[in-house]
C-alpha cells in the first residue's frame, strides 16, 4: 500500500493512524519467535503452528489482548465474503482434523495432496493437517492430470483434496496411484467416489487434541518448478513457519492490526510464507480474494473497498495496476 500510495495519492486518514497506534499493543507471541529467528532462544523442541499460534492468538482474543478484526478474510467477485476470528479458525479447523482422521482414514505422517484455488477451505485443511501431523503437499489448479499422478507416485501420497474443476482430472488416473486411499473433493455437489468435504466438516466434532510435533518432524512438501528436469520433493518440518518471524515484521511491516493481502496462488510456496505464517505469526488479518486470474482492475477496485494495509504482489503486477489509469482510484477506508 506504501507504494501504491505514492503512485495514486493515500490522504492520512484516522483510520491509518488508529493502524498505527495499534502497533504498540505487542504481543508476547511474536517477540518469543523473533527472539528465535536472533538466535537468543533455541528452536523450541517441540512446536506445531496450530496449537502453538492459531490457538493461542485465539486465547488472546478470548482475554481481549487482540482487536475484534478478521484473523482470515475472503471476498471473490460476487460480492461473497467469508470472516473468521482466531477462534472460529481454531474450531473449524479442529473440526477438519477430524475428518481427516476419521472419515477420510488418514493418520500421522501419512501425506496427502491438496490442489486448490484460493477458497477459504484451503487454509482449513493446511490446519488440520497439522493438528493431526499429516504432511500436505499444495499444488496448483493448473496442474494436469500428468502432473498430479506424478506427484501422488513420487510421494506415495495415500489422500487427495481438490476442488470440482480437478476432479475429472484425477479420476483419469486413479488407476495408476496404487497408494491413493482417500479421495475428499470441495464441492457444492457431490461426485461417485469422492467423500464431499462440506457434508463432513458439517458433521464433526469440534473437539480435537492437537499432536505434539517435534520441532524437526516433517510437515509439509513442495514440489519445486521442474524447470530443469522432473520436479523433486522439498521437505519443510514443523519449526519452518518460525523462520518467517523477523522478515514478516521488518520486511512486510506485519503486526496484530494488519489487514495483508497476498495475490500468490496456493499452490506456490509464497502463499505459506505471506497468507499463513507470516502474517499469522503476528496475529494479522490474511486477506484473501478468489481471483481466478489476475486482473488489474479487480485489484484497483477491491484496494478501494477493503481496509488493505498491505499489498504483496509480483513486480509485474505493479506495473500493470500503474498503467491501469490507476490515478481515478482513491484509497480512503473506515473501520
Amino acid at each position: 500500500m506504501k507504494l501504491l500510495a505514492r503512485c495514486f495519492g493515500h490522504p492520512r486518514t484516522p483510520w491509518v493512524f488508529l493502524h498505527q497506534a495499534k502497533r504498540c499493543l505487542a504481543s508476547l507471541i511474536p517477540s518469543y519467535y523473533e527472539a528465535v529467528n536472533r538466535g537468543d532462544q533455541e528452536v523450541p523442541e517441540y512446536f506445531n503452528f496450530a496449537s502453538d499460534v492459531v490457538d493461542k492468538w485465539m486465547q488472546e482474543e478470548k482475554d481481549g489482548k487482540r482487536a475484534h478484526h478478521p484473523a482470515f478474510w475472503w471476498v471473490n467477485s460476487q460480492n461473497k465474503e467469508v470472516k473468521w476470528s482466531f477462534k472460529e479458525l481454531a474450531f473449524l479447523s479442529r473440526k477438519a482434523a477430524n475428518v481427516l482422521s476419521g472419515p477420510c482414514g488418514l493418520q500421522r505422517r501419512d501425506k496427502v495432496l491438496i490442489v486448490m484455488p484460493r477458497i477459504p477451505e484451503w487454509w482449513l485443511l493446511v490446519l488440520a493437517c497439522m493438528r493431526t501431523g499429516i504432511i500436505f503437499i499444495p499444488g496448483t489448479p493448473q496442474l494436469t492430470a500428468k502432473d498430479i499422478s506424478y506427484r501422488i507416485q513420487v510421494s506415495k501420497a495415500k489422500g487427495i483434496v481438490v476442488a470440482e474443476q480437478s476432479v475429472d482430472a484425477v479420476d483419469s488416473i486413479i488407476a495408476e496411484c496404487k497408494f491413493l486411499k482417500t479421495k475428499l473433493v470441495v464441492s457444492d455437489k457431490g461426485r461417485a467416489g469422492w467423500l464431499k468435504f462440506s457434508d463432513l466438516l458439517q458433521a464433526a466434532s469440534g473437539d480435537h487434541d492437537c499432536v505434539k510435533s517435534r520441532s524437526e518432524e516433517l510437515m509439509l512438501i513442495y514440489f519445486t518448478s521442474g524447470s530443469t528436469g522432473s520436479p523433486k520433493m522439498v521437505e519443510h518440518c514443523h519449526s519452518y513457519g518460525i523462520g518467517f518471524t523477523s522478515s514478516s515484521r521488518h520486511w512486510m511491516n506485519l503486526s496484530s492490526s494488519t489487514v495483508f493481502w497476498n495475490t500468490s496462488d496456493p499452490g506456490w510456496v509464497k502463499t505459506a510464507w505471506s497468507s499463513l505464517f507470516g502474517p499469522w505469526i503476528h496475529g494479522s488479518c490474511v486477506f484473501v480474494h478468489h481471483l481466478p486470474q489476475f486482473e488489474p482492475a479487480v485489484i484497483l477496485n477491491t484496494l478501494t473497498k477493503y481496509p488493505i494495509t498491505t499489498l504483496c504482489t509480483a513486480p509485474t503486477a505493479f506495473r500493470m495496476m500503474v498503467q491501469h489509469n490507476a490515478t481515478r482510484y482513491f484509497f480512503c477506508h473506515k473501520i
